[in-house]
């Protein structure tokens, strides 16, 4: 994604390495398989074989690992290209762009989140988001499935803030060291 504000392309970046890292982010599924189609969400749902959902299933789906429940509700309001009516249904693309636009925009809306997730980015609060964000994306190190680089997280941010500074040219002061 280009432009925008460098804190959230990082904090996306960070999302994305906890939750979909891989060569083709956009396109996996919870679980790892790929799919091709991404004209809409594949609703694809695959069982959970391990942690406190074993056994359920999950829709998870690209770069966020966005679920096709939060899909449809985000869609709608992010979506920069609304689908062609289709009958009684419409579908919003699931193309990497739309995942990546969708998911920008729904972390700079301060109604949803309560806060400006920006702000408290630039103040260093890396750890405060991750744990506001972690009931959405349970990997985060405060959800209920954390990973094997959930506490690297805030380092992960770090790098990933320091690279899109540099992106946009602004200076690498502008980074505030993460509060523990």
């Amino acid at each position: 994604m280009e432009g925008g504000d460098p804190h959230i392309r990082a904090l996306m970046r960070t999302i994305s390495a906890s939750e979909a890292n891989g060569n083709r982010p956009y396109s996996l599924l919870y679980g790892g398989q790929q799919v091709n189609d991404l004209s809409r969400h594949p609703e694809k749902c695959v069982t959970i074989v391990n942690g406190p959902n074993k056994g359920n299933c999950s829709t998870a789906a690209g770069r966020y690992q966005i679920i096709n429940n939060t899909w449809f509700e985000i869609a709608p309001r992010y979506h920069p290209n609304p689908p062609q009516q289709m009958m009684f249904w419409s579908a919003y693309s699931f193309e990497a762009k739309y995942q990546d636009v969708v998911v920008y925009r729904w972390l700079n809306d301060t109604k949803v989140w309560e806060t400006d997730i920006s702000q408290l980015l630039q103040k260093g609060k890396i750890n405060d988001v991750l744990r506001q964000l972690s009931p959405t994306w349970t990997s985060l190190g405060y959800g209920i499935e954390t990973n094997s680089i959930s506490s690297s997280l805030p380092k992960i941010y770090e790098k990933m803030l320091k690279e899109e500074l540099k992106a946009t040219n602004q200076p690498a002061s502008a980074i505030t060291t993460p509060q523990r």
